[in-house]
């Protein structure tokens, strides 16, 4: 019988680890670094303060550091290099040697890393999505796409290394099913865009919070007394899992990150319109930081607008929810979240899901509208449209009791199906839209190219207009059956609210945003 150890050094030997020198387990064979223009970072330990660590790639010498002391642990050295800028995809051959061993990792490719993070809507899997498998059976010519998994990990102290679920690895049957159909999709979609590798680090926990995933600098910028319930499920400490599943991927030069959450924060919008923007701000930062200014500061980040769940006429925490996720603007980007992107789900219902309504099964239109998004916002194709329309004026016409509201972002007009999702307050102070009473529904009277006018004789005779909303309920209309889409990219109109006097006698023109 083989000694145990034998064999494991054995093992360790064709894993290209030897001696002392190591690095953080998302360094792997198969991994996926940023290509230029930004460089990629590799560091890692060693013993030997002041021994010389010299980086190779394809056997040619590329980068040399100096094994310095850790400011965390004396006893610990560290070194910590800037590859030269790639653009050749690959495949590569990295070495890492010093006088303690080597670091050999092969399969090594050069494209863009994106981030997946967020709750059970980013972590439903490849064998959960419809036509799953069909969508699984055609990963597997996507070898250009790298993927790694975090651990399910929590902890109360930043660390510096990860633990993983799975290593860098290719789309192969029975490791893709388990992978997050969104990430994958995205870089599949993306990637057929691109032509270049994609690298996607899924780091995502069902049931959790913004406040677990947000840093310490992102809890100050937004202090409440509020506080999250425990689960013995899921974390809910403020900061544990950036500490363990996003701090220790700092150091790494990232493109991107795409983000699905916010279903376990509904009920709190105005908290959670603060605290989305500061937890970007503070990961763009702290990326930045990490990776010593290869990371951009303002990377781009998309993210997911909260889909349907119950089915029927029920407000709940979702509306105010979607809105808070613009920061109450209902688009982006805007001033309070620049350089980012928004893949709308209003109208993707899936009340029958395997799963549970709140988590629909097409993650294929999710992904599509993401990539839109990320072609136009974070690499620069303004051709690409990825937003539907969104009102821009409103035109209060008294004596026909309609009211006219003009969308406007180049893209048309059309209306599906129905005349149904507007709603209007009746009320004499705009203070009174809180009370749900007040709200009574607006049918489309007549639809134009940019333009519709709905019904709003509800309110004729009683107080004025204050107020008027469209899809403002959790699931509003029936899978891609919403009233308004772009007539041209047949992306919906998302979700909007407007709170102020629509009462000046004869025509009163009033612009959305002064």
């Amino acid at each position: 019988m083989v000694n145990i150890a034998v064999f494991i050094m054995i093992s360790l030997y064709f894993q290209g680890v030897h001696g002392t020198l190591r690095v953080p387990n998302y360094y792997s064979n198969h991994m996926v670094l940023q290509r230029a223009p930004a460089r990629a970072i590799l560091w890692g330990y060693a013993d030997v303060i002041g021994d010389t660590v010299t980086i190779l790639m394809n056997g040619v010498q590329i980068q040399e550091a100096t094994v310095q002391k850790s400011t965390k642990n004396n006893t610990v050295g560290f070194w910590k290099v800037k590859l030269p800028a790639e653009s050749n995809p690959g495949p590569h051959e990295i070495q890492v040697k010093s006088s303690e061993g080597f670091l050999s990792f092969v399969d090594v490719m050069f494209g863009d890393v994106w981030v997946c993070s967020g709750q059970s809507n980013m972590q439903f899997t490849m064998r959960k999505v419809f036509n799953s498998t069909h969508e699984i059976d055609d990963s597997i010519q996507y070898g250009d796409i790298r993927m790694i998994s975090s651990d399910l990990k929590q902890s109360n102290v930043p660390l510096d290394d990860v633990s993983l679920k799975r290593s860098w690895i290719y789309p192969i049957k029975g490791i893709i099913n388990e992978f997050s159909a969104l990430c994958f999709m995205f870089a599949r979609d993306l990637q057929k865009h691109l032509k270049y590798p994609i690298g996607v680090i899924e780091s995502d926990w069902g049931g959790t919070t913004i406040e677990v995933w947000s840093g310490p600098d992102a809890v100050k910028a937004c202090p409440t007394t509020s506080t999250i319930t425990p689960n013995k499920h899921w974390p809910t400490e403020k900061g544990v899992l950036w500490n363990s599943m996003i701090h220790p991927y700092l150091s790494m030069t990232i493109k991107g990150a795409i983000w699905y959450q916010g279903e376990s924060n509904a009920g709190r919008p105005d908290l959670y319109a603060c605290q989305f923007p500061a937890m970007i701000d503070d990961w763009r930062k702290k990326f930045h930081a990490g990776s010593d200014g290869e990371t951009s500061d303002h990377f781009p980040f998309g993210f997911v607008q909260l889909a349907p769940n119950r089915a029927g006429n029920v407000v709940g925490g979702f509306p105010p929810t979607r809105w808070a996720q613009t920061t109450d603007i209902g688009y982006v980007p805007n001033s309070n979240m620049p350089d980012t992107f928004m893949a709308v789900a209003i109208d993707l219902p899936d009340f029958n899901s395997p799963s549970g309504a709140i988590h629909p099964t097409y993650k294929q239109d999710v992904a599509s509208r993401l990539v839109l998004g990320a072609m136009n916002v974070a690499y620069g194709d303004k051709n690409v449209v990825f937003q539907g329309p969104f009102p821009t004026e409103y035109n209060m016409n008294n004596g026909q009791h309609t009211l006219r509201i003009t969308f406007d972002n180049g893209t048309g007009l059309l209306q599906v199906n129905n005349n149904n999702g507007f709603e209007i307050c009746c009320a004499s102070t705009t203070s009174e839209c809180s009370n749900s009473a007040a709200w009574s529904v607006a049918s489309i009277k007549l639809s134009e190219t940019s333009s519709i006018q709905i019904d709003a004789s509800g309110c004729h005779g009683k107080n004025h207009i204050t107020g008027v909303r469209y899809l403002w309920k959790e699931s509003p209309c029936a899978l891609k059956k919403c009233a308004l889409y772009g007539s041209r990219t047949q992306l919906p109109v998302p979700p909007f609210i407007e709170i102020k006097m629509f009462q000046t006698p004869g025509i009163d023109i009033i612009p959305l945003f002064q």
